[in-house]
């Protein structure tokens, strides 16, 4: 077992990271800006040195970014009264993975693209901030559920939103697409979630066949593009991600000639994105496969409608919710080709489950089912829990099996390897009562069965992790608050009402306690009266009319 940082370093450590990140500057330059040695960052950025608040006003203006706030909270708080079994129905929404990358892939498009069943959280709309900053016209239904998209003969790249942008990290998929449209181009640096280290280097090899060659200055991707020297191209991704095929796909879409892609993912936003690219007449063949023909098109002029399929990644977060609290509930409109692999993992660790017979999504391509779960006496796997690219588990997924494992008895080992420091988020369990061992900062060794307890908690600077975290304090007793949650709504569309949905309401209000639990044995008893309470409230100083998450 590592030594372990403190837990407020390690957080301040993670945010001091990304920000840097962010701004596209070395720790040598970080340090350069601040009168200090890059050895003196690397040790912030480890959580291994205290830092005053001087240093912190100071990093903070060198780096243009809040590290931490004064005054007045500015974030929203959830207050879970859990323990408490739920029930029901409730509909898996459309992916947020997949909506984010058509939004990408309709700049190809010079008709009219309509997306149905568009999810609404902050991951889509600040894409659609970038969009229109640059021209584009982009038009919510009355319902506020499609999206109406035009592109105008010429984008205005030059007034980009670099705030929206630079807060996303699927400003990356512009890549793709901007590449057949723009001889040159400059995009601000990605960002999104505190993950650790991920290089954008695999994007990079999967788009110069293509002719893209990018540099970075002043916090852009200084982009050039010139003319491939062959009408067919093979390229070989070096990391089957999920965006970086998706990429290299738009990039095939919009030129003439075959583009073979290997080693492509096959997961599910990538289905997604071939399907729409079908209906503007690419054809694509081996969509479910590693291996992709792409014939492009250089002129793309269709007015299509598309409906976004259904996000496993819910689905499997709405299962969590039911596994943990002990419920029978069933999730409907469950995207089953991707995730069998996790009904497999939980079935070995004794989960009893129900599947409907497929249907079809309303894209008419994806195979959906409704997945019924019961209370289960869970078991350790034998075998540790880790992701592999589809049709491996879902590296997107892994976080919630942490909370699962906390609630079977046994020793789990669970092995992030893709992202560096994820896992030290799940240490959060803890506070609950859970006994979460770090090893390393990719491997997790959990322990169960927990007696959870209610405690306060600070929302993780990542989305999956900060979710977990809220699936446990629905098992935890008593009350608990989590603690600036405004993270959640970059990935789920109102994540509260869809857990009130289960079974969820209102209890007098309670004292949270800041103390942790101890691990046990006993589960909360089955049985009792649904009553899960998760109530918005602003922080102690902030506005009594704050917008609930």
């Amino acid at each position: 077992m590592v030594d372990e940082a403190p837990q407020h370093l390690a957080q301040v450590a993670a945010l001091i990271r990304g920000a840097r990140q962010n701004k596209g500057l070395t720790q040598a330059q970080l340090a350069e800006r601040l009168g200090t040695s890059q050895s003196a960052i690397h040790r912030i950025e480890q959580g291994s040195q205290n830092v005053s608040l001087d240093m912190l006003a100071r990093i903070s203006a060198a780096l243009d970014s809040e590290i931490i706030s004064f005054g007045a909270p500015k974030h929203s708080h959830l207050r879970v009264s859990g323990g408490h079994v739920l029930s029901g129905r409730i509909e898996v929404n459309s992916s947020k993975n997949g909506a984010v990358a058509l939004l990408c892939a309709s700049l190809l498009n010079r008709g009219r693209t309509t997306l149905r069943r568009v999810a609404r959280i902050v991951e889509v709309d600040r894409i659609v901030d970038v969009l229109r900053s640059i021209g584009v016209q982009a038009t919510w239904s009355a319902d506020g559920r499609d999206l109406e998209i035009i592109v105008p003969e010429q984008l205005d790249l030059a007034s980009i939103d670099v705030d929206a942008a630079r807060r996303t990290r699927s400003i990356i998929m512009f890549l793709g697409p901007l590449l057949g449209l723009q001889d040159e181009f400059s995009l601000p640096y990605a960002g999104g979630c505190d993950l650790g280290t991920r290089t954008v280097e695999p994007h990079m090899i999967a788009l110069r066949p293509f002719g893209l060659s990018v540099t970075a200055a002043s916090g852009n991707y200084e982009a050039v593009v010139a003319t491939p020297g062959a009408q067919d191209l093979s390229v070989v991704l070096t990391e089957r991600g999920d965006t970086v095929t998706e990429n290299a796909i738009m990039a095939a879409a919009s030129r003439d000639g075959v583009t073979t892609i290997r080693n492509a993912s096959p997961n599910y936003m990538v289905q997604d994105l071939c399907f729409y690219l079908e209906l503007l007449g690419v054809r694509i063949e081996g969509i479910g496969t590693t291996t992709l023909r792409i014939h492009g098109r250089t002129d793309i002029d269709a007015d299509v409608e598309y409906a976004v399929s259904e996000d496993p990644v819910e689905a499997m977060s709405l299962l969590t919710a039911g596994i943990v609290t002990g419920s029978e509930i069933t999730v409907a409109r469950v995207p089953i080709e991707f995730m069998e692999i996790e009904l497999a993992t939980l079935s070995e660790m004794g989960l009893r489950y129900s599947l409907s017979p497929e249907y079809l999504a309303l894209n008419g391509r994806t195979r959906l089912v409704d997945v019924t779960v019961h209370p289960s006496e869970l078991h350790a796997p034998i075998d540790k829990i880790h992701p592999m690219p589809f049709p491996g588990l879902n590296i997107d997924n892994l976080p919630f099996f942490a909370v699962i494992a906390a609630c079977a008895s046994g020793h789990t080992l669970i092995h992030d390897w893709v992202y560096e420091g994820r896992a030290i988020h799940l240490t959060d369990l803890t506070r609950l009562g859970a006994d979460v061992r770090l090893l390393d900062s990719h491997r997790l060794d959990i322990t169960g069965p927990t007696h959870w307890s209610g405690a306060e908690v600070s929302c993780p600077p990542a989305l999956r992790p900060a979710v977990v975290i809220l699936l446990a304090m629905l098992a935890a007793k008593g009350t608990s608050v989590l603690r600036n949650v405004d993270i959640i709504s970059r990935g789920y569309e109102q994540l509260q009402a869809r857990l009130i949905e289960l079974g969820a309401r209102s209890a007098p209000a309670r004292a949270a306690p800041r103390r942790r639990g101890t691990t046990g044995g006993a589960r909360p008893p089955r049985g009792s009266r649904p009553s899960c309470r998760l109530v918005p409230r602003p922080g102690p100083a902030g506005p009594r009319g704050q917008r609930p998450v």
